[in-house]
């Protein structure tokens, strides 16, 4: 039979190649893991009942309405794009953070991640990587719509046959359902796209009111017209130092791939504190955050509020919430931030009211950056020291001071010098050369872990260093981690727990906390208190509330 003139010639064998292809980039979507860990050839081998759905109601629509399919085919193939998008963010998101992605408010870390992935890794190797998941996402936008496109138009051209097939994958679906068929875990049997966009948008509503409720609290605020006179009497003429570890979190302690080092930097830092006078009682708070974005831990110690978000953290630098930092200067106190990491203004210093930001750029320093890390954390307290607690006439010091040293990568860990050799920095030219890089230590996870648990070592003996070179009996120190690290060392099923201690010589400081039950020592034990983060600034604001005694206050 001869072919119409002009009709498109079909080559059948072609057709049905092209057709099993533009399947593939859709079965990839709709079986994309849970977590990066997963992510084998095993767990692409399941049915998702999704794949057909969308064939089963383009065989319902009319077969002289083409418009209506194209219209359908590129709608749901961009649907699936997105909801490919998202689930490709919530790898990133778990391997990080420790949590899937929230497409309500985590778009606003895009500036703070691509500046944090150029800092880490370099600004050609940063640059890279971004411009290559934004490709990715571009890909998906345009390859999924023209898959279901291709995949409908095949169908249309032979419902009855499209019609059989979809019937006996349906049926081979239910069998494998009703027998819990399993691939690498996962139930063979796949619906968890559909599930996946429902639960997004069903928690709107709910985070819209937690966002309206989280306002509520951010206007209010206990402390708000108590006085200075009565505010942290039993802290007047004392240095109070909140040092925030990073990445300092509940693995460095416990996990034994890890924690042997630190746990004996802790011991040996409790023995050399013990002789120099300082006593410490340590515990566990619970972080906001994981993995990164240390900024919102800061900002719930400092708030007393759950500032688990960008949004959150936006709505609070707006409000009228008092930070520890203006309850401090409130009640006399010069407040101060140290913050290493900024290479900028910070734009939200105001909010905290602090009488003197420093950053990376007005401590001094001229030795050579350490990859992340703009100077070590020995340097930064040392800095500080000679900068704001060495001069004599003064008032007493509260400070925030965020030690950079165990941020990740990890690499290029400096080695502690003498306290006295630290000088302008200068001290450690040449050394970044000699110390691993990300490229010495990525390609193995167990060096990844090896090179994290060394750098909380050295900020843990920095601070040790700095206490007893320069601390007195005015000098108190609340030490904690702000997050765990990635989950690449902490491991998928990690708590959000890190370590808090309260460091000082006067022991009136550490009886006024005895009632919390922190434990002695700077190494927190598995069965300590373990309080959310927001719940310190209150019981802290409490404990030393006026310089009464001890029997007073409890007799009343």
């Amino acid at each position: 039979m001869l072919l119409e003139r002009g009709a498109p010639r079909r080559h059948p064998v072609r057709s049905v190649l092209l057709t099993g292809l533009a399947t593939l980039p859709l079965l990839a979507v709709l079986n994309v893991p849970e977590r990066l860990d997963r992510l084998e050839v095993a767990a692409f081998v399941r049915l998702p009942l999704e794949l057909l759905a969308l064939v089963a109601i383009a065989l319902l629509l009319p077969v002289h309405r083409p418009r209506l399919r194209t219209t359908y085919a590129v709608a749901v193939g961009l649907l699936l794009a997105v909801a490919g998008v998202l689930r490709v963010l919530d790898l990133g998101f778990r391997e990080a953070l420790n949590r899937p992605f929230d497409p309500l408010v985590d778009w606003q870390y895009a500036g703070r991640v691509a500046g944090t992935l150029r800092a880490s890794v370099g600004d050609g190797l940063g640059t890279l990587l971004l411009v290559a998941a934004t490709l990715l996402g571009l890909v998906l936008l345009v390859a999924l719509p023209f898959a279901v496109l291709r995949l409908t138009r095949a169908a249309a051209r032979d419902r009855a046959a499209a019609g059989r097939v979809v019937a006996a994958l349906a049926a081979l679906w239910l069998v494998l359902a009703l027998l819990d068929v399993r691939t690498d875990g996962r139930a063979a049997a796949g619906r968890g796209t559909a599930a996946y966009v429902y639960d997004q948008v069903a928690r709107i509503p709910g985070e819209l009111a937690e966002r309206r409720e989280f306002a509520r609290a951010a206007q209010q605020d206990p402390y708000r017209d108590v006085p200075g006179s009565r505010l942290l009497g039993a802290l007047r003429g004392k240095d109070v130092l909140i040092v925030f570890v990073e990445s300092y979190g509940r693995v460095a302690v416990e996990d034994p791939d890890v924690s042997p080092g630190v746990g004996e930097v802790l011991a040996d830092g409790t023995a050399d504190l013990a002789g120099a006078g300082f006593g410490a009682r340590t515990a566990w708070l619970t972080s906001p955050t994981f993995g990164a974005v240390s900024w919102l831990a800061h900002a719930t110690l400092q708030s007393g509020l759950w500032v688990d978000s960008e949004q959150r953290y936006d709505q609070l630098v707006t409000s009228p919430r008092l930070t520890l930092s203006r309850l401090f200067r409130r009640a006399g106190w010069r407040t101060v931030a140290d913050v290493p990491a900024n290479t900028h203004d910070w734009a939200q210093a105001g909010y905290y009211d602090f009488d003197r930001v420093y950053d990376s750029r007005d401590v001094g320093y001229q030795g050579p950056r350490f990859g992340y890390p703009t100077m070590p954390d020995q340097y930064t307290l040392d800095a500080f020291h000679r900068l704001e607690l060495a001069p004599g006439d003064r008032r007493p010091v509260m400070a925030e001071i965020d030690l950079i040293s165990s941020h990740a990568p990890w690499s290029r860990t400096p080695r502690m010098v003498a306290q006295s050799a630290v000088g302008d920095g200068s001290v450690y030219d040449g050394m970044p050369e000699t110390l691993p890089s990300e490229r010495d230590i990525w390609p193995d996870p167990d060096r990844v872990r090896a090179a994290y648990g060394a750098a909380v070592e050295y900020s843990l003996r920095s601070v040790v260093s700095f206490l007893t070179t320069y601390g007195d009996d005015d000098t108190v120190v609340l030490l904690l981690g702000d997050h765990q690290p990635a989950t690449i060392v902490s491991g998928p099923d990690a708590t959000f727990d890190v370590p808090v201690s309260v460091i000082a010589r006067d022991p009136a400081v550490l009886d006024r906390i005895s009632e919390w039950d922190w434990r002695p020592g700077l190494r927190p034990a598995a069965d300590a208190p373990v309080w959310r983060m927001d719940a310190l600034r209150d019981r802290f604001l409490a404990a030393y509330a006026r310089a009464t005694p001890r029997r007073e206050r409890t007799t009343r």
